[in-house]
């Protein structure tokens, strides 16, 4: 295996006059897709060496929902709030170990600042969905960009076999 990052999105939040910024809750709606990207990335057989996520409540709560299902504890670090680069995602990929797959919790315009940093490819992150690149001497390439709706329609098809196993 490789080393590897692995951006999740936050799932959706409630508006941002509701309540400020870093006390923003998940909507029904992004508890759903946190919940689902937790299950597909488990279906497809990902795991991970750790998890950090912002503090912000509603990253902490798609990387708790998320995180079920992959037998990790997610850990907040500060810098994924505001500001999360490059050097930052490497830092936390370096520090867990060698070939070694971490996911992170976060946010926009961070994550696909991050993701172009590193690939040079131009992503757009949905609130809910996954990008995983795989790191390389020199920048990385961009292995896996997940919506939201893929990643439940993973997960589904997950939670049907099981039934019917």
């Amino acid at each position: 295996m490789s080393q590897q990052l692995w951006f999740l999105r936050h799932g959706e939040a409630v508006p941002h006059e509701a309540k400020s910024d870093d006390e923003r809750e998940l909507t029904a709606r992004g508890e759903r897709q946190s919940i689902a990207a937790g299950g597909a990335l488990a279906r497809l057989g990902v795991e991970f060496a750790a998890a950090y996520t912002s503090p912000k409540v509603r990253a902490r709560d798609t990387a708790r929902l998320a995180c079920r299902s992959l037998d990790v504890e997610p850990e907040e670090v500060r810098g994924l709030a505001n500001g999360f680069d490059a050097d930052a995602a490497l830092e936390l990929l370096l520090g867990s170990g060698g070939d070694a797959r971490v996911l992170l919790v976060g946010h926009e315009p961070d994550f696909s600042q991050v993701v172009r940093e590193l690939t040079g490819a131009r992503v757009d992150f949905k609130k809910g969905g996954v990008a995983a690149v795989r790191v390389e001497r020199g920048g990385g390439t961009l292995i896996a960009l997940l919506r939201p709706r893929e990643l439940e329609s993973i997960a589904l098809d997950a939670a049907a076999e099981a039934l019917d196993g």
